[in-house]
C-alpha cells in the first residue's frame, strides 16, 4: 500500500515537472515574455505592457527599425549585483511572467554593423549611410535627437535607440563607455514579436521599419 501511495506521489510529481521543463525550454530557445518597465519607447511600448520576444532571429537577420530585447550590461557598462542560489530562482519565477533582469532593456535598432549613423541631417533627420531617414514611430513634433553624434558601427555590433528619445538612456547615452554604446549582436536576447497584454492592445507589435538605405560605402 504505501509502494502505491508513493509511485502515486511521483506520478502527481512528474506533470508539474514536465510542465515547468517544457516553459523553461521554450522561454530559453524560442519565446521569452518581457514586461515594459519605463517609458522609454513610448508611443510604441508603454509602462506595463507584456510582450514575447522571438528568440529564433539571428543576430544577422535583424534589419533597422527592429525591436529588440537585449542585456546591456557589457554594451551599458551597467553593475550586475552578485544573487545568491534563492534569488536566481526567485528571478526565474518571475520571469515566466515576463519580469526581466534589470539589465535587460528594450530598444529599436537604427544601425547594423558596418553602418555609419550621425544627428542629425541638415533637415534635421537622422543620417544614415548617407541618407536622411524618416521614423514613422516618433511622436509628431519630436526631434530625433537632442543629443548629436556621428559614430560608425563596428562589426557584429548594433546602434540602439528609444522611441522616446528625450527619455531613453540608449546608445547615445554610453559613447564614452568602452565599445562606444554599440550592442553586440551575442547580448541580443530577441526581436519583439507580439504584445498579449492589455487585452485591447493585444496584437503584433508594428516593428516600424526604417526605409532602405545603401550600406556604408556604396
Amino acid at each position: 500500500m504505501r509502494a502505491n501511495a508513493a509511485a502515486r506521489r511521483h506520478r502527481w510529481m512528474l506533470g508539474p515537472a514536465v510542465l515547468l521543463l517544457a516553459v523553461v525550454v521554450v522561454r530559453a530557445f524560442f519565446v521569452t515574455p518581457f514586461g515594459i518597465p519605463s517609458e522609454s519607447m513610448q508611443d510604441t511600448l508603454l509602462v506595463g505592457d507584456r510582450l514575447l520576444v522571438s528568440r529564433t532571429t539571428p543576430a544577422d537577420q535583424l534589419e533597422r527599425g527592429d525591436i529588440v530585447v537585449f542585456d546591456a550590461s557589457e554594451a551599458f557598462n551597467l553593475d550586475v549585483p552578485q544573487r545568491g542560489v534563492l534569488q536566481r530562482l526567485v528571478e526565474a519565477v518571475e520571469s515566466l511572467a515576463g519580469k526581466g533582469q534589470p539589465t535587460d532593456y528594450v530598444k529599436r535598432i537604427i544601425g547594423l554593423p558596418g553602418d555609419h549613423v550621425r544627428c542629425c541631417a541638415a533637415d534635421g533627420r537622422l543620417e544614415v549611410n548617407g541618407v536622411a531617414v524618416t521614423e514613422p514611430y516618433l511622436a509628431a513634433g519630436a526631434r530625433p535627437s537632442a543629443i548629436p553624434f556621428d559614430v560608425t558601427v563596428p562589426p557584429d555590433r548594433f546602434w540602439m535607440m528609444g522611441d522616446n528619445r528625450g527619455a531613453s538612456a540608449d546608445s547615445r547615452a554610453h559613447l564614452g563607455e568602452p565599445g562606444g554604446g554599440m550592442v553586440p549582436g551575442s547580448d541580443i536576447i530577441g526581436k519583439v514579436w507580439v504584445r498579449y497584454w492589455p487585452l485591447d492592445r493585444l496584437g503584433p507589435v508594428d516593428q516600424g521599419q526604417i526605409a532602405s538605405v545603401p550600406r556604408n560605402g556604396e
